[in-house]
C-alpha cells in the first residue's frame, strides 16, 4: 500500500509539473466519459433496467393482428372473451386515455388519465400506497364513480392529505369518490402523463350488438402471466383462442382474430419504436469515447519520448522494468480518475439537456437519472480507459535498450512510437469520418422531410384544442352552440383572419379513423378513413387546395343532405376511371345499417399528412360538424393569424373562456412547431450525431496537428540539413503537409468502409436518403479534407522557418 501511495504522488508531482499537458488530457476523457455516462443514463432504464414492477418479465402486451402484421388495438368483447378463456394469464386488463376536468377553481383544469378494468393495477403489480384498488363490483355498467389518484396530484392539489380517501372530487360535473392513491415511486410506462384512473365501467351484456363503442378497436390489453408460463406457451393458448370460436363469445367481421394476436414483453412493447434509434446513439458515443481514449494515448505516447531520458536513468539506477511500468499505469490510472470525476459533471448536464431535448415518444424520460448503477458504469469505464490509455505508452517506454537514452537527447529519439501515434492518428480520422457521415445523412435525411409538403400551409396558423365538460353538454345542441360561439368568438379577436374547427389536428398525435362504404362497391364490405368533422372555414384557414368539386359551407348542417369532401389519394384509388363527384357513400360508426341515410361526394381535396411527414397518405374524408352522427366533445382549433401566431394565444384564450370559463383549453401551439415535433425523434437522433461529430472533427485535427508538431520537433536536424542542401521552404512545406495528409487519407479510406458498414443502423431513421448517399460521403470527405489541411498547415509553417545553422547544431 505505501508503494502504491508513493506511486499515486510521484504521478501527481508528475502532473503538477506539466499544468498543459494534464489539464488537456482530463478534458478530453471527461468529454468522453461524460457524454458516455450521460448516454448510458438516458438508455439504461429503456433498454437494459427491468420495468420497476413485481416480476416485470411476466407482463405482456397484447394486440389485434392485422392482415398486413400490424398491430391494431383491442376491442372490449374480445378482452372479455380472453378473460374468460385464457388458462395462461393471472391477470388481464384494459386500457383507454381519460382527460377529466376539474372545475370551479379560477381556471378549469384538465388531467391526464385513464379508464381501466378492475385488474389494472394487479397486472401492473402495484397497489395503491393508500386506500384500495378497484374491484370487479367497481367496473360494471353504470357503475360507482371512484377514482383513484396519481401521488403527484395529491400533493399538488390536496397537499398530500391522508383524509382525501372516501372524499369526493368533482370531474366533468359528476362527484367521484377517492378510493386511492398510488405510491410516489408507481410509473406507469403506458401512459406516462396519467395522474388520475377511473373504472372502464362498459356494458359487458350487449355482446350481440355490433354497432356500439364495446366492438369498437380503441383498448391497450396489457395481462401478466401466471407463474412458469413462458411467452411462446402464452402465445400458443392466444393463438389457440383466436382459431377457435365459441358460441358464448360471438365476433364480427372487423374482430375476427383471424390472424391472431401479437403478443410481447411489456419492455419490449415500450422500448421497440425507438430501440434502432438508442441504440446507434449508444455507437456513436462509444466512437467519441474511443477516438478520446486514441487522442490521450496519443498524448502519453509522446510524453513518454519526452521522459525516456528518465526512464533510462531509473532503469540504470536498478529500478525493475516492472517498477517503471506500475508507475505509468498509475499515472494513466490517475488521469482516467481526474477526467471521469470532471466527466460525472458533464454527464449530469447532458443529462439534462438529454431529458430537455427528449422526443415525446420517448418512454420512461422520469426514470433518466444518475444513479448507482450509472456510477457503477462509469467507475467500469473510467478504469477501462486508464488501462487502455496507459498500457501502449508504457509498454513502447520499454522498448529496445533504455540505456540508450542516456547518451541521446529525448528529442532525437525517434522511431516506433511515430508509427504508433500516426496508426492512432489514422483511427481517429477514420471514426470521425464514420461519425460525420452519420450526422450527415441524418441531416440530409431531415431536409427532405421538411421539404415534403404537408398538404396545408403551417405559417402563421395557432392551434389550440378545446374540451367541453359539464352535464350541460350532454347534447349535441349545447355542444354545437358553446362551439359555435366561442368560434365567433375568436374570428372577432383582432389580428385574426379566418378560425375554423377540426374533429382531429394534423402532425398533432390525432388518430380517428371510421368505417367508410361506397354504394359502387360490389361486396358490402367497408373501408376505413380518417374522420375530420370541419367547420365550414377549415379548408381556407389550413389552405388545403380543393382539387375538384366545392368545398363544406354554411348550407351543410343537420337536416340537409350528408355532403362528404374525399382525400384526392382515396378518390383516386377508389374511383381510378370515373368521376367521384356525386358518389354515393355512407360514414360512420353505423354504416352497415341499411335504413343509414347515404351521402353524396361533393369535392376532392388535396392530401394531408396526419401522423408524420415520412408516412405514406393515409385515405381520409371530411364531413361538417353538425352533419355528423354527433358533436364531438373535444375540437381543435386552427387560427390563420396576419402576425406571429404564438403572440394572440393569450386573446384568443380569452375569447373561449369570454363563452363559458369552466372548459379547458390545452395543447396551444403553432402549426409550425407541430410540424418539427412531428418528427422529433429524428431531430433528436441528429443533435446528438452532430455533437458526437463535432467532437471527433475536432480530436482527430487535434490528433493530427499534435503528431506533425512532434514530428517536426524531432526532425529538426533531418529539416536543417535538407534546408542547408538546397531544399526550399516549399520543399519543407510539401514534405510535412504530404506526412499529416497521408495519414489523413488512409484515415478516409478505412473510415470509408466503416461508414458504409454501420451506416445500416440508421435505415429505419432515414427518409429519402441512400445509407450509401453519395453526396454526403463527397461533402464528409471535402470537409475532414480541409480541416487536416488546416491542422498540418501549423506544423508545416514552422517546420519551413527552421534555420539550417541553428538545426544543425541542434542537440
Amino acid at each position: 500500500m505505501s508503494a502504491l501511495l508513493q506511486d499515486v504522488r510521484y504521478a501527481l508531482r508528475q502532473l503538477r509539473k506539466s499544468p498543459g499537458f494534464a489539464c488537456t488530457a482530463i478534458v478530453i476523457l471527461a468529454l468522453g466519459i461524460g457524454s458516455t455516462t450521460a448516454i448510458f443514463s438516458a438508455i439504461n432504464p429503456i433498454l437494459f433496467e427491468p420495468l420497476p414492477y413485481p416480476q416485470a418479465r411476466r407482463i405482456v402486451m397484447i394486440w389485434y393482428a392485422a392482415a398486413d402484421g400490424s398491430r391494431i388495438p383491442e376491442t372490449f368483447h374480445t378482452y372479455r372473451e380472453l378473460a374468460e378463456r385464457s388458462r395462461s394469464l393471472e391477470a388481464i386488463a384494459v386500457t383507454k386515455p381519460w382527460q377529466p376536468v376539474l372545475t370551479g377553481a379560477d381556471h378549469p383544469e384538465r388531467f391526464d388519465g385513464q379508464r381501466v378494468s378492475a385488474n389494472y393495477f394487479h397486472a401492473l403489480g402495484v397497489p395503491p400506497a393508500l386506500g384500495r384498488d378497484f374491484q370487479p363490483s367497481d367496473d360494471v355498467y353504470n357503475g360507482p364513480k371512484v377514482v383513484i389518484l396519481g401521488n403527484e396530484l395529491w400533493q399538488r392539489i390536496f397537499a398530500g392529505d391522508p383524509s382525501i380517501i372516501g372524499r369526493q372530487v368533482r370531474l366533468d360535473d359528476d362527484n367521484y369518490t377517492v378510493i386511492g392513491v398510488m405510491p410516489r415511486t408507481f410509473d406507469n410506462v403506458l401512459a406516462p402523463s396519467a395522474d388520475v384512473w377511473s373504472p372502464l365501467q362498459y356494458d359487458s351484456g350487449n355482446i350481440a350488438s355490433t354497432q356500439t363503442r364495446e366492438w369498437g378497436h380503441h383498448l391497450r390489453m396489457v395481462g401478466r402471466l401466471r407463474p412458469g408460463i413462458s411467452m411462446s406457451q402464452a402465445r400458443s393458448d392466444l393463438d389457440l383462442i383466436a382459431h377457435t370460436r365459441v358460441p358464448e363469445f360471438p365476433r364480427p367481421d372487423w374482430a375476427s382474430l383471424d390472424q391472431g394476436f401479437i403478443t410481447n414483453s411489456l419492455q419490449d412493447d415500450v422500448a421497440g419504436g425507438v430501440k434502432p434509434a438508442l441504440l446507434a446513439v449508444l455507437g456513436a458515443v462509444l466512437l467519441v469515447l474511443l477516438i478520446a481514449c486514441v487522442n490521450v494515448t496519443n498524448l502519453l505516447l509522446a510524453r513518454g519520448v519526452m521522459r525516456r531520458g528518465e526512464f533510462s536513468m531509473r532503469a540504470a539506477l536498478g529500478a525493475p522494468r516492472a517498477r517503471v511500468l506500475r508507475q505509468l499505469l498509475t499515472e494513466s490510472f490517475l488521469l482516467a480518475m481526474l477526467g471521469g470525476a470532471l466527466g460525472m459533471v458533464v454527464a449530469q448536464a447532458g443529462m439534462h439537456a438529454l431529458v430537455v431535448l427528449s422526443p415525446p415518444e420517448l418512454p420512461r424520460v422520469n426514470a433518466i437519472r444518475v444513479d448507482g448503477t450509472v456510477f457503477a458504469f462509469a467507475f467500469g469505464i473510467t478504469a477501462i480507459v486508464g488501462l487502455v490509455v496507459g498500457l501502449i505508452p508504457a509498454l513502447h517506454a520499454f522498448r529496445g535498450d533504455l540505456h540508450i537514452g542516456m547518451q541521446q537527447s529525448s528529442r532525437r529519439t525517434e522511431g516506433g512510437h511515430q508509427t504508433t501515434r500516426r496508426t492512432l492518428v489514422v483511427a481517429e480520422v477514420a471514426i470521425a469520418l464514420v461519425l460525420l457521415v452519420s450526422a450527415g445523412l441524418l441531416l440530409r435525411s431531415l431536409g427532405r422531410l421538411f421539404a415534403i409538403d404537408p398538404g396545408f400551409d403551417p405559417s402563421h396558423v395557432l392551434t389550440m384544442q378545446v374540451q367541453e365538460s359539464g352535464h350541460r353538454f350532454d347534447t349535441d345542441r349545447a355542444r354545437d352552440q358553446f362551439f359555435t360561439e366561442a368560434l365567433e368568438a375568436v374570428q372577432r379577436v383582432p389580428g385574426v383572419v379566418t378560425a375554423a374547427l377540426t374533429s382531429q389536428l394534423p402532425l398533432s398525435g390525432d388518430f380517428d379513423p371510421y368505417g367508410v362504404q361506397f354504394e359502387s362497391d360490389r361486396s358490402s364490405n367497408s373501408e376505413a378513413g380518417l374522420r375530420y368533422a370541419v367547420s365550414p372555414d377549415y379548408f381556407r384557414t389550413m389552405r388545403i387546395p380543393l382539387r375538384r368539386g366545392r368545398l363544406l359551407d354554411e348550407h351543410d348542417v343537420a337536416g340537409a343532405p350528408l355532403a362528404v369532401v374525399l382525400s384526392e389519394s382515396f378518390a383516386r384509388r377508389k374511383f381510378p376511371n370515373q368521376d367521384p363527384l356525386g358518389q354515393r357513400v355512407r360514414v360512420g360508426p353505423d354504416i352497415g345499417h341499411s335504413d343509414r341515410p347515404w351521402g353524396t361526394v361533393v369535392g376532392v381535396v388535396g392530401d394531408v399528412k396526419q401522423t408524420s411527414l415520412a408516412l405514406t397518405d393515409s385515405d381520409a374524408f371530411y364531413t361538417s360538424t353538425t352533419q355528423w352522427s354527433w358533436v364531438d366533445r373535444v375540437q381543435s382549433l386552427v387560427i390563420r393569424t396576419r402576425g406571429d401566431a404564438a403572440g394572440l394565444a393569450p386573446a384568443v384564450r380569452q375569447a373561449i373562456w369570454s363563452v363559458d370559463k369552466n372548459q379547458p383549453i390545452v395543447r396551444v401551439a403553432p402549426m409550425d412547431s407541430l410540424l418539427v415535433r412531428s418528427e422529433a425523434e429524428r431531430h433528436f437522433v441528429l443533435i446528438l450525431f452532430e455533437a458526437f461529430g463535432l467532437a471527433a472533427l475536432v480530436l482527430a485535427a487535434t490528433g493530427i496537428y499534435g503528431v506533425l508538431s512532434g514530428s517536426v520537433s524531432e526532425r529538426i536536424r533531418e529539416i536543417g540539413l535538407r534546408s542547408a542542401l538546397g531544399a526550399t521552404r516549399n520543399d519543407i512545406l510539401r514534405l510535412v503537409v504530404r506526412q499529416g495528409m497521408s495519414m489523413a487519407a488512409i484515415g478516409l479510406v478505412i473510415g470509408l468502409f466503416g461508414a458504409a458498414i454501420t451506416s445500416s443502423s440508421l435505415i429505419t431513421l432515414l427518409f429519402g436518403v441512400s445509407r450509401l448517399d453519395p453526396f454526403t460521403y463527397v461533402d464528409v470527405i471535402a470537409l475532414l479534407v480541409a480541416v487536416s489541411i488546416i491542422a498540418c498547415a501549423v506544423p508545416a509553417w514552422r517546420a519551413a522557418q527552421v534555420d539550417p545553422m541553428v538545426a544543425l547544431r541542434y542537440e
